[in-house]
């Protein structure tokens, strides 16, 4: 059974479905079509050669469209937007139709931007395989954001509309919240724009709540190999190789009886039990056995995780009790007595 289609059971049943990590309470409505324009509504040319497929889409790509940010926010500039894209990738460009799946306007318009995305995304079965991330147009959803978003935040419209269209698109496939990357995480560019890019796990979280009927706990952050709240020494290197990262990339070691750990750090809001969760990618080269430290308030406590699999989702290191304020949360050691990379990645925590 695929992952839409228990994703969909347990809308039916009315019960809780864990999607690459994030809890999903299904007991509440179905997120509800956007209001996205399909090609027809906003005038698209005829467009010929598309290659439809009968897989399905298993990530959304987030993109910015690198234009003006432009205060005239109606619908008929999103349409006009909308014509444009189509008109410059099919003239300049040479390519059978508007490359993305769809687009989010400044104003919060959403719209089918290739030809048969919407009747693939309503079904929730098979894709158009787009043109715009080499490597994953017959994998990836991708969503342009009108504007340049490299040091200009989106505006409080087009967030909206984008946590709607992505709630959807990962309720429609199946997807997991966590599986929303940036246009950079595949190819060198500066797409989507540091600025929002940045935002992307804040993304993640929101979608992951659109699908939770608005339901949050009162206090999760997620910290990331990349985030402020991660520190590690030069032993540890960098890399993309696994798309079951969390983010752009994650860290890595060889293990050594050393004291140099991974260490994830974040600020607690009031002291009591916090879940602790660590995410990695997994590989057969990594380690079977390796080390992580938690902190508590009652003394650390070293929870062993086989990194060789379960990877690609949040696995569960335990419910601790740790007091107020900034700390250490979590450290990966190195002090592991087996072979392989030692992975730090990204870890969340949670009070419960």
């Amino acid at each position: 059974m695929s992952r839409r289609n228990i994703f969909r059971g347990a809308v039916v049943l009315g019960t809780a479905a864990t999607v690459g990590g994030f809890t999903v309470s299904t007991a509440s409505a179905a997120v509800p079509n956007p209001g996205i324009a399909s090609c027809a509504t906003w005038g698209a040319r005829a467009a010929s050669g598309l290659s439809q497929i009968a897989t399905d889409a298993n990530k959304i790509v987030i993109h910015h469209t690198a234009t003006a940010n432009q205060t005239d926010v109606s619908q008929a500039a999103a349409y006009r937007l909308a014509r444009s894209i189509q008109s410059y990738h099919m003239d300049s460009n040479g390519w059978a139709d508007t490359g993305q799946h769809f687009t989010v306007s400044r104003g919060g318009y959403a719209m089918e931007g290739r030809h048969y995305s919407l009747s693939h995304l309503t079904s929730g079965n098979g894709m158009v395989v787009g043109a715009h991330c080499p490597g994953q147009n017959s994998q990836g959803i991708g969503i342009e954001n009108e504007g340049t978003y490299t040091s200009a935040t989106p505006p409080d419209a087009l967030w909206a509309k984008l946590v709607d269209v992505c709630a959807y698109i990962c309720q429609q496939y199946g997807i997991a919240p966590s599986k929303i990357y940036g246009h950079r995480d595949y190819v060198a560019t500066s797409c989507p724009g540091d600025k929002l890019y940045s935002m992307l796990p804040s993304l993640r979280t929101a979608v992951a709540d659109k699908l939770n009927g608005g339901t949050t706990p009162t206090f999760q952050v997620v910290i990331d190999n990349g985030s402020a709240g991660f520190t590690a020494s030069a032993n540890w290197a960098v890399s993309s190789y696994s798309a079951q990262r969390y983010g752009s990339n994650y860290h890595y070691a060889n293990p050594e009886a050393v004291s140099d750990g991974a260490y994830y750090r974040a600020t607690l809001p009031a002291t009591g039990d916090y879940k602790v969760e660590t995410w990695y990618p997994a590989d057969a080269g990594y380690n079977a056995t390796a080390p992580f430290v938690v902190f508590a308030s009652g003394g650390n406590k070293t929870v062993t995780v086989n990194q060789q699999g379960n990877g690609g989702k949040w696995v569960d290191l335990g419910t601790h009790a740790f007091g107020s304020g900034a700390r250490d949360i979590v450290a990966v050691s190195r002090w592991s007595s087996g072979a392989g990379y030692v992975i730090a990645d990204a870890v969340r925590v949670t009070r419960v």
